[in-house]
């Protein structure tokens, strides 16, 4: 079974959104064929008042897109070397994202959000763009069916300058 996630999936609570997007596949048409990777590892990052989000110090052009409307693609660069890879959540004008930090894909477990970025060939050029089939990067739902035991939530990685939002349980994966 294959099922293209809608913008209406992703127009909900970014938590949520986060742990649900655990189990569901990330698929990048390259070279006219298509790649996908299993979703094992999520954070979200919940409006203005979260001190770890980007959106904490307000809108800039870097993080206007997370303003917008969910099911959009956030993309930036970190340390002068790698994309990370955000799908925006939420209602519009209220700015959260899901940061996917990590898959498998073709055997292998590729843990943390530049190494996937990496493996499937995501760079700026997919930042605000629609998270569709037409824009050549989109996520599935292929029926793995993920039971909530199996996935362990914890304290997101390199936020600890966020004080209370650095201990909050946002960060999702799944157990090996």
């Amino acid at each position: 079974m294959r099922k293209i996630l809608a913008k209406s999936f992703f127009e909900r609570d970014t938590v949520v959104v986060a742990k649900e997007l655990i189990g569901k596949f990330m698929v990048r048409k390259v070279g006219g064929r298509e790649v996908f990777a299993k979703i094992v590892e999520t954070e979200a990052y919940d409006g203005m008042e979260d001190k770890a989000a980007h959106s904490s110090r307000g809108r800039t052009p870097r993080n206007e897109v997370m303003f917008g409307e969910a099911g959009r693609f956030y993309v930036y660069f970190v340390y002068g070397m790698h994309w990370m890879l955000n799908v925006t959540c939420g209602k519009k004008d209220f700015p959260a994202a899901v940061l996917i930090r990590g898959v498998e894909a073709d055997d292998l477990r590729l843990n943390g959000p530049a190494k996937l970025t990496k493996f499937l060939k995501i760079d700026q050029s997919f930042n605000g763009k629609r998270a569709t089939f037409e824009s050549g990067l989109w996520f599935e739902d292929r029926g793995v069916k993920v039971g909530r035991e199996r996935i362990v939530s914890s304290k997101r990685i390199g936020v600890e300058y966020a004080g209370e939002w650095a201990e909050k349980l946002f960060r999702f994966y799944l157990k090996e």
